[in-house]
């Protein structure tokens, strides 16, 4: 557990556990809410063929899992790391003129 505080820059175990938590959540969320919201939008593998309807809706739970985990992260006190972490992962992606 040491080793995890450390490379993450946190404190407490309670720390850990909210992180985890928010991973956990967050990622439940977006998959349950996805089919919903593709339906809405009417993308449906008969609109869009099948690796279409794959491909937006991989897009989008991405995006939405981006947003919804700083959200989260701030309802569980994480803000700042989820934040950090998140910009990091913006980078990665090569969107670096958006986060600095």
């Amino acid at each position: 557990m040491d080793k995890l505080k450390k490379r993450w820059g946190i404190d407490s175990n309670w720390q850990i556990f909210a992180i985890l938590l928010v991973f956990a959540i967050t990622g439940s969320t977006a998959s349950y809410i996805g089919k919903p919201i593709l339906k809405l939008l009417s993308i449906t593998t008969d609109s869009f063929g099948t690796y279409g309807y794959w491909l937006v809706r991989i897009v989008l739970l991405f995006i939405m899992y981006q947003f919804m985990l700083v959200f989260f992260g701030w309802l569980f006190g994480q803000h700042k790391f989820f934040w950090n972490f998140e910009k990091k992962m913006i980078r990665r992606v090569g969107l670096k003129r958006f986060v600095d």
